[in-house]
């Protein structure tokens, strides 16, 4: 079998999560195993696992993954193949030959999340799927300076799912960036080592939270001392969440070339 690196895209709507699990219908990773099997000679050979475990709703511009296949085609040709199989929502940008050792998850340096808020007075119906639409009035230059109490090497249980379980809920954020402009779209950018579940949106809500004026702006490096779910804001609706990127601290290529080029930053960087 050879091993292969894949560069994805999905909008996550209509998926419950990346993970093929028990009761769930439609997972990215079940729809792209079933589709490798398609061109391969033996499903149940087929392995996969990505680099990260989007939740339910959660998008991608740029989930890498990878996989053990049997097959007689060429990059080129199993690189079309697989799209022709896959459903409208979900696409593989690129793919390589990836030597045995290489791991999606394990070889990951970093990630990038974005997420995206709607603040307009109306609901915007072609934004939908993909913002999280907050009508009230938002402090951005608030939310900006809370946000930098989240930059560093944290413990970031306050930020964690409830009931769940990581051997360590230490992480470092190397930027947490707030953009746009009231009235109008507004990005969250968190890019850093490692994410424990429900985290990005654990940190947007009580970005906001902040921004209405429900919270501090300066009460974030008391809310991660307190190393307690309940003392954050709300857990922010998946539809604003976009894996950007996967950073392996090198450039990778991706055979065949991606006519067009991967949207939101998608691209691997070094």
């Amino acid at each position: 079998m050879a091993r292969y690196r894949l560069l994805l895209e999905y909008d996550g709507t209509d998926f419950e999560g990346w993970q093929e699990q028990p009761g769930a219908h439609r997972t990215v990773q079940g729809a792209l195993r079933a589709a490798l099997g398609s061109v391969a000679r033996d499903l149940e050979g087929v392995s996969l696992l990505g680099a990260g475990r989007t939740d339910a709703g959660v998008h991608a511009a740029g989930q890498v993954a990878h996989g053990a296949l049997d097959t007689r085609l060429e990059p080129c040709q199993l690189f079309r193949a697989l799209n022709a199989q896959l459903p409208a929502d979900l696409s593989v940008l690129g793919l390589a030959p990836e030597a045995e050792a290489f791991h999606a998850r394990r070889d990951a340096r970093g990630k990038l999340y974005r997420y995206r808020l709607w603040t307009g007075p109306a609901r915007a119906p072609l934004r939908a799927r993909f913002t999280h639409h907050v009508p009230q009035r938002l402090d951005l230059e608030a939310m900006r300076r809370a946000a930098q109490g989240f930059v560093g090497t944290r413990d970031f249980r306050s930020l964690c799912a409830a009931g769940s379980k990581p051997a360590s809920t230490v992480r470092t954020l190397t930027r947490v960036a707030v953009e746009g402009c009231p009235r109008g779209e507004i990005s969250i950018d968190v890019e850093g080592n490692g994410f424990l579940r429900h985290m990005v949106r654990n940190l947007v809500g009580t970005l906001l939270d902040v921004a209405l004026g429900r919270r501090d702006a300066d009460s974030i490096a008391d809310l991660l001392e307190q190393k307690d779910r309940g003392a954050a804001g709300p857990t922010a609706p998946a539809c604003g969440l976009t894996l950007v990127r996967v950073d392996y601290g090198r450039n990778l290529d991706w055979l065949p070339a991606v006519p067009a080029a991967p949207r939101l930053g998608a691209g691997i960087s070094a």
